[in-house]
């Protein structure tokens, strides 16, 4: 069966999993993870994404990351590719890391932001890597002693999750170290991590009662959340993707699109290329960068390589470009008359 398409949009909440190849392990020391770490939290920052959660373990790691200006695939790919080459130069090896496909779920937020909070900070001390909550309170490798003061990551953004415990950071820490101790108690959750049915309603307990009532539910293994949260995600999702194919069946590559951007703006494709910062070909440049990823979903990387800038130059011009670009001017730019 081939695999689904991954699910995402602006805003939306994915709880990621990176595994090593074969489970063998992906940080081998201290250098290993602050290496991983910096790469990621430089990406994160230039690509806008809020990350809530996070914690890494010797063969694998958790994270809970907002969709910012670049779609996750894209930072997920600069975050692995660039870290595998790091490791693979450090360590003499060849060959891939990372099993070829992390895991992506997109989550309903209000239902379980707060529990997979705990459950991804909870990793280290259900791997045995700390001994009890005092030491994970001071494990450095975890999101949690961020959460509780210990140490600073300016990338992880503690005061969105608190503000889920309290409305004073001292009330706050102690309503959400009462909740991760609770969890503490709890043992594994494998309705946060599963797949299929028994993750999207909630739980086996959740099942049982839907099934015993003879409600009909619906269900995504990509998707974490009640059922009428999975319908409008996967509508949405049918709605992208139909419009991209459109785009796609109409020839509008990234070719195409430069040639149309260039038509629209009045310029040569040699301006738009030329790294020139006069105005309207920095706008055209923005707006290239935001149609193309957001409308067509092309890869950043591509655009960056056609451009010939860095793929952070074009997640910031994601951004720009959104703001710059009237709804006019994109149906003049996409449409079939071009």
């Amino acid at each position: 069966m081939p695999r689904q398409s991954r699910i995402d949009a602006p805003g939306a909440l994915h709880h990621i999993i990176i595994r090593g190849i074969e489970r063998r392990v992906i940080f081998r020391d201290d250098e290993d993870r602050e290496s991983f770490l910096d790469r990621l939290g430089g990406i994160l920052l230039e690509s806008a994404t809020p990350c809530y959660s996070w914690s890494l373990l010797g063969n694998h790691g958790h994270f809970l990351f907002r969709t910012g200006d670049d779609p996750i695939a894209h930072v997920m790919r600069r975050v692995l590719t660039g870290y595998a080459v790091t490791f693979n130069r450090r360590h003499h090896r060849h060959g891939h890391l990372f099993q070829n496909r992390y895991k992506s779920i997109l989550c309903e937020e209000d239902a379980y932001l707060k529990e997979l909070v705990r459950y991804i900070h909870l990793n280290p001390l259900r791997a045995g890597l700390v001994k009890n909550l005092v030491d994970l309170g001071q494990y450095p490798y975890s999101g949690h002693c961020v959460l509780m003061g210990k140490k600073k990551r300016e990338w992880q953004d503690r005061n969105y999750v608190l503000r889920y415990f309290g409305t004073t950071e001292r009330h706050a820490k102690h309503n959400y170290l009462s909740f991760v101790a609770e969890g503490a108690e709890g043992g594994r959750k494998p309705e946060l991590v599963g797949g299929g049915l028994l993750r999207s309603v909630g739980g086996w307990k959740r099942l049982k009662e839907l099934r015993s009532s003879g409600e009909k539910v619906r269900a995504d293994e990509r998707i974490l959340g009640g059922s009428e949260f999975v319908e409008r995600i996967l509508k949405e999702s049918d709605e992208d993707w139909e419009r991209k194919s459109l785009l796609r069946q109409r020839g509008i590559d990234l070719q195409q699109l430069v040639e149309r951007i260039c038509g629209h703006f009045g310029l040569e494709i040699e301006d738009l290329k030329s790294g020139s910062k006069v105005s309207s070909i920095a706008k055209a440049r923005a707006v290239l960068c935001y149609v193309g990823a957001r409308q067509l979903g092309l890869p950043s990387v591509s655009i960056a390589k056609e451009l010939g800038v860095s793929p952070s130059a074009v997640s910031r011009a994601i951004l720009r470009g959104q703001k710059l670009l009237g709804q006019k001017d994109m149906e003049a730019i996409l449409s079939e008359s071009q």
